[in-house]
């Protein structure tokens, strides 16, 4: 080849850089070449990039299935992804195969109490500061490479480090809900809400949920909601916990939706972070709580896993492509109409 590549080389994914340079191995990737805070889906390239290299403390994991989230289209718009580390390899989740042959899943915090990379590290999630798992293969440190349990299957286990971690935080760590407790969880169908409804239906809770979708609407109650209404709707009596991903368009329904001493939990803004009613009073008034909720630990993503494998949750997979159609999974994300995760296979 012209540039110096050797056809039979690069058919097996190396390829010489330059003329007389040193062979470099490349891999298929879905990733950010441009930042477009207006149409981010113009930035998103598929095509070669540079494969991981050994580096001691980290693993190499030979990824099988990765998941996508809101999170990666935020990076297209430039929000947690500077300029200067482009370009950047999307996706956070994943479940794959170690250097060893073991299966396993990622967990995508990286630098989390200091382990794995250094107590100076400062805490990121992968595609921020470190290449993602939209690859054939990705690297992160070894201590955030967890066993993946032989219940679940590789696309069930990508879907878990991200949403449903996020959603078990927001429910049993920072809600604190108990079995019997009500819950509202806005926008059914988004990952971490559709997590909530199911986890809350496992964990014994009454579910409320709302959605502008009728059909959502129903897959809410198939999944175990006890009602799902239109946004704004009145609910039956007002509920103990909200799982608020939505933000804007939402809230002050959230407020209104609590009951005295209730807590609201928050870990999104899709419509936007500037309610137009703040309801401040309400809060203060009823003592309502309000945590923000960002991620999991570690070790309740064991603890996750542990819990799927044992009772059989399994997460909502809306729809499951190989990773050269990763443009209409962002797309469908995109507009909103997915119900669960969208799962990339390699």
């Amino acid at each position: 080849m012209g540039d110096g590549r050797c056809v039979a080389c690069h058919r097996r994914g190396w390829f010489r850089g330059a003329e007389g340079g040193p062979i470099v191995k490349v891999m298929f990737a879905a990733y950010a070449a441009r930042i477009d805070r207006d149409q981010p889906l113009s930035g998103l390239e598929l095509g070669e990039r540079p494969a991981p290299q050994a580096r001691s403390g980290w693993t190499n994991v030979t990824v099988k299935a990765a998941s996508l989230n809101h999170h990666d289209l935020w990076s297209l718009r430039g929000v947690g992804l500077g300029e200067d580390k482009l370009p950047m390899i999307l996706g956070c989740d994943a479940a794959g195969v170690d250097e060893d042959g073991n299966e396993v899943v990622l967990h995508s915090v990286v630098g989390e109490s200091g382990h794995g990379v250094g107590p100076k590290e400062p805490l990121s999630i992968l595609t921020e500061r470190y290449q993602g798992t939209f690859a054939e293969q990705v690297a992160v440190p070894t201590w955030n490479v967890l066993p993946k349990p032989k219940e679940l299957s590789f696309e069930e286990a990508a879907c878990l480090p991200t949403a449903w971690l996020t959603a078990y935080r927001m429910l049993f760590t920072n809600a604190g809900v108990r079995p019997g407790n009500s819950v509202l969880v806005q926008g059914a169908g988004g990952g971490v809400a559709t997590a909530a409804i199911v986890l809350g239906k496992a964990a014994g809770l009454r579910v409320f949920a709302t959605s502008r979708d009728e059909a959502k609407r129903k897959r809410a109650v198939e999944l175990g909601a006890v009602e799902a209404l239109e946004p704004g709707a009145r609910l039956p009596h007002r509920v103990d916990a909200v799982i608020e991903t939505v933000g804007a368009a939402t809230w002050s329904h959230s407020i209104k939706s609590l009951r005295r001493g209730g807590t609201l939990v928050i870990s999104g803004a899709t419509s936007g972070n500037n309610p137009p009613q703040a309801e401040l009073t309400r809060i203060f008034f009823l003592e309502l709580r309000v945590i923000g909720s960002t991620m999991g630990s570690k070790d309740e993503l064991e603890d996750l896993l542990a819990f799927c494998a044992a009772t059989g949750v399994r997460p909502v997979i809306d729809e499951v492509l190989p990773l050269d159609q990763a443009r209409a999974g962002f797309e469908r994300m995109a507009t909103g109409g997915q119900f669960g995760k969208i799962v990339l296979t390699v």
